[in-house]
């Protein structure tokens, strides 16, 4: 997976570990970027994550949180506590198996 902010800049080599840093990339990459990661996590046995999408105003967390609410791979999500990034991050924990229940936002 790869980050770049503009279309002449190099890839960046994301690695895939579970934590997806929304700093590096574009608002506009969001709505195709999590749901790969996601889906590349979920293919690599990783079903916990975190998203770091900052604390700023707010806009970019909700636009995960739209992402990860109709997205079929997750089971749950919810902020992040103090010592894993607070409100600037967002734990996921994805579905084992796809025909889980749908996603809960606690």
């Amino acid at each position: 997976m790869t980050a770049g902010s503009r279309e002449d800049d190099p890839p960046v080599a994301i690695p895939l570990d579970g934590i997806l840093d929304l700093h590096a990339f574009s608002p506009k990459d969001i709505g195709l970027l999590v749901p790969d990661y996601l889906e590349l996590c979920h293919s690599a046995g990783i079903y916990q994550l975190r998203i770091i999408h900052g604390k700023g105003v707010g806009h970019l967390r909700r636009s995960v949180h739209a992402i990860l609410a109709r997205h079929p791979l997750v089971r749950k999500f919810t902020l992040a506590g103090q010592d894993a990034g607070s409100w600037g991050a967002t734990l996921v924990e994805l579905r084992v198996h796809p025909r889980e229940p749908a996603a809960d936002k606690s």
